[in-house]
C-alpha cells in the first residue's frame, strides 16, 4: 500500500510540503536515506520529462556522488530546474544551501513535490503519460505546435 500524503493547502508559487517534512511520507523517507539515487532519479525522470530514465539518472548522481561527493549539487540543479517548471519561489542559492544542509531533506521535499502534483512516482514519466491519456487527460509532453516557420 502505497504512502498517503496529507498536503496542506499552499500558496501560489510555494512549495506544497515543507523542508523538513520528510516522515509525512515515510517510505520515500526511508529509502532516500538508505538509497538517494533511487528518489533523485525518480525526481530527475520527471523533471526531464522522460529524456533520462530513472535508472540513468540515479546511477549517474550516484557516480557524481562517489567519484566527486558532488551529488548534492547534481540534486541542486534539478531543484532549480523543478521550481522552474513548477513557478516556485526560490533562488539557486536556497537551493543550494538545503542541499548543503540535508541533502536527504531536500530529495524527499522535491519527491513530495511531485506526488502532490499528482505524478504516480513508481510509474516514471512514461507511465504517467500513458495513465493520463487513459483517463481522458491532455497528454504530458511539450505542447503540440500548429504550422510552420513563417516569415
Amino acid at each position: 500500500m502505497e504512502a498517503q500524503l496529507h498536503a496542506k493547502p499552499h500558496a501560489q508559487g510555494e512549495w506544497s510540503t515543507g523542508f523538513c517534512d520528510c516522515f509525512s511520507d515515510c517510505r520515500n523517507c526511508c529509502i532516500t536515506l538508505c538509497c538517494p539515487c533511487i528518489t533523485f532519479g525518480q525526481v530527475a525522470e520527471i523533471v526531464d520529462r522522460g529524456s533520462k530514465s530513472c535508472c540513468a539518472a540515479g546511477a549517474l548522481y550516484m557516480l557524481i556522488d562517489l567519484i566527486t561527493s558532488c551529488g548534492r549539487m547534481y540534486a541542486c540543479f534539478y531543484s532549480g530546474k523543478m521550481r522552474a517548471q513548477y513557478n516556485i519561489k526560490g533562488d539557486g542559492c536556497t537551493d543550494c544551501l538545503k542541499h548543503f544542509c540535508c541533502n536527504l531533506c531536500a530529495l524527499t521535499q522535491q519527491y513530495r513535490e511531485l506526488k502532490h502534483r499528482g505524478f504516480d512516482m513508481s510509474l516514471g514519466w512514461a507511465g504517467n503519460a500513458e495513465k493520463q491519456q487513459n483517463q481522458g487527460g491532455v497528454a504530458m509532453g511539450a505542447p503540440a505546435f500548429q504550422g510552420g516557420m513563417t516569415r
